[in-house]
């Protein structure tokens, strides 16, 4: 019975941080149509920069904590003002524009792993344990830590649900993905909104990066492997579909965590792209749908 139950907190916890990511993916995918590969790269870019700041802040006298805080704060800044920039003088261009979107995030994906790498050196880095301590719970253990980021990754997935569902934005945010040219004709300014989902989607990914900062190894291309497993997440879930993209990414956590301990990892991530083409052959819009 443990086994089963520290299967289940490990997949939790992995799933709550491709929640944020995929989450990101749709929302940009769901107002924009653009597929958006460069992703990947806000979430390693918020992870880098907090793994840089959090040394230098605490070589200033700042306690671990307090540094953190502040490095989460400039992190998520950082992105959000990359973000502007890449939405007016590229993503602003294409938008529903599937195939030239595709282009320039793949190309922008490779530009931004390179100055990073450039920037950033190649080197892996490692955070200090923020929290000591270990949690029991039904018989399955979660470091203090993990329990912590995993929750506060739970809060902003549900209020950016509940945010998407009831606020005059969301309403906004869903009338554009359901038809931007009909909520135009009713008074909804496309590109103010376009601009919002783009940067909220890349808020996501910086909060689910620099979440992530404190327990694994940081590295210039960490986002390409957590693009790939959010765009599996959102292809089962269904594009554009933000319970969708809930539902898939605690199925592939479900399917690493299990597949993991109980198989090799890669045959985990094999199980993860048979479970896709199971998906697009049986239901090709995905679980929930597109939109």
């Amino acid at each position: 019975m443990d086994i089963y139950v520290q299967l289940l907190v490990n997949s939790l916890q992995i799933g709550a941080v491709y929640v944020l990511f995929s989450l990101g993916l749709t929302l940009i995918f769901g107002v924009m149509r653009i597929v958006n590969f460069a992703h990947g790269e806000f979430f390693a870019l918020a992870a880098l920069l907090v793994a840089v700041a959090v040394p230098w802040l605490i070589d200033f006298g700042a306690p671990l904590p307090v540094a953190y805080g502040l490095a989460f704060l400039g992190a998520l800044a950082g992105v959000l003002v990359l973000g502007k920039i890449l939405y007016e003088f590229a993503f602003r261009r294409f938008q529903r524009d599937m195939i030239g979107s595709f282009v320039l995030s793949v190309g922008l994906a490779l530009l931004l792993q390179g100055l990073y790498i450039e920037i950033f050196s190649s080197a892996s880095r490692k955070l200090p344990t923020l929290i000591e301590g270990t949690l029991r719970i039904l018989g399955g253990a979660i470091t203090t830590q993990r329990l912590v980021l995993c929750v506060i990754a739970l809060l902003v997935a549900a209020g950016m649900y509940w945010a998407i569902a009831s606020t005059r934005l969301g309403k906004a945010l869903r009338a554009v993905s359901e038809d931007h040219e009909a909520a135009m004709l009713q008074g909804i300014p496309y590109r103010r909104i376009a601009l919002s989902g783009f940067l909220i989607g890349t808020l996501l990914a910086a909060v689910a990066g620099a979440l992530l900062a404190p327990v694994v190894v940081i590295g210039p291309v960490i986002g390409s492997s957590y693009l790939i497993k959010g765009f599996i997440a959102v292809v089962i879930g269904g594009l554009g579909s933000i319970p969708g993209a809930i539902i898939g990414s605690i199925l592939i956590a479900v399917i690493e965590s299990v597949g993991g301990y109980y198989f090799d990892p890669s045959l985990a991530t094999i199980a993860m792209f048979v479970m896709v083409m199971v998906v697009l052959l049986v239901r090709p819009a995905g679980i929930m749908g597109n939109g």
